[in-house]
């Protein structure tokens, strides 16, 4: 059989017991991890695939959860007849939060998993237990976290713990949540890699950060009352950044209306900032401190 490398590394499968929602998160010394272990389908369960990755488990797996299949049995159907299946390694949530993971007795140390309620870690090629050990432990820990939050959060932590002992390369982050990608048209709600990069978890965080002010919509339990005082200070920032020739009168008139929506498409901030706004009470605060800091 034809190898293209050894996706040793270590990742978390997750799920949300609050909101559903499903993901991976995975990193290792390896170029562009993320096209290669985490799958996941809303409703369904999601599956990291690792150590002599066999892709196949990630479409195959899920579609035996859609058929109601339990993840230790679909670990068992997947493995069943791969020739290979000493080297490979997998972590498996479904959409209850039925857990499994495998180790091939082939696989290089140190390598293994941990299974709970709403998780599977798993990693090989590791320094230590230890990384496996804080995966799991740092995910079961912050359940008051977005699953996002929660799984990123894990893999630092896994990181600091020991890590892939060859070191750092690539990172990735999968959500899916039904309807909740761009546009609502599939199922990807974040969907993010790190392909290259000396600090790739660093990194990915970064990224999530932008993913959240550009893609997420305003909380309306974090805005701030849009007052004279403030609109007057919008025009500033508009005026300064070339959008806005009016006078600071502190009314939301037509001339800061227009500027405001021409700041807003140029920065993609139209998902907390709707064009159609016509006499906006109050502003996202994520908007008003990205506006204040760039």
């Amino acid at each position: 059989m034809r190898r293209e490398g050894i996706v040793a590394t270590f990742s978390i499968v997750g799920r949300d017991s609050a909101t559903g929602d499903l993901g991976v998160a995975v990193q290792s010394k390896f170029l562009g991890v993320g096209a290669v272990v985490p799958w996941a389908r809303a409703g369904v369960g999601a599956i990291a695939t690792q150590s002599y990755a066999n892709t196949s488990y990630g479409p195959r797996g899920l579609e035996l959860l859609a058929d109601g299949i339990d993840p230790q049995a679909v670990l068992t159907e997947l493995t069943r007849d791969d020739p290979e299946a000493t080297q490979r390694q997998v972590g498996i949530v479904d959409a209850q939060g039925r857990a499994a993971t495998f180790t091939g007795a082939g696989c290089y140390p140190w390598a293994g998993g941990r299974t709970g309620t709403n998780y599977a870690c798993q990693g090989n090629i590791l320094v230590n237990p230890e990384t496996v050990d804080a995966l799991a432990d740092t995910f079961a820990q912050h359940s008051d976290l977005r699953l996002w939050d929660r799984l990123l959060m894990a893999l630092a932590a896994a990181q600091t713990a020991g890590g892939d002992r060859r070191g750092q390369q690539s990172a990735a982050l999968l959500v899916v949540r039904e309807r909740g990608g761009y546009g609502g048209f599939n199922d990807r709600f974040i969907d993010l890699r790190v392909d290259e990069h000396p600090h790739p978890i660093d990194e990915l965080r970064r990224i999530l950060e932008l993913h959240k002010l550009y893609l997420f919509k305003t909380d309306p339990a974090d805005t701030v009352p849009l007052t004279p005082e403030l609109i007057r200070e919008l025009q500033g920032i508009l005026q300064s950044t070339g959008d806005y020739t009016g006078p600071h009168t502190g009314t939301y008139d037509d001339a800061t209306r227009s500027a405001m929506n021409i700041y807003v498409g140029r920065e993609n901030l139209e998902e907390r900032w709707p064009p159609d706004i016509t006499q906006p009470t109050v502003i996202d605060r994520v908007v008003l401190d990205f506006m204040r800091t760039h």
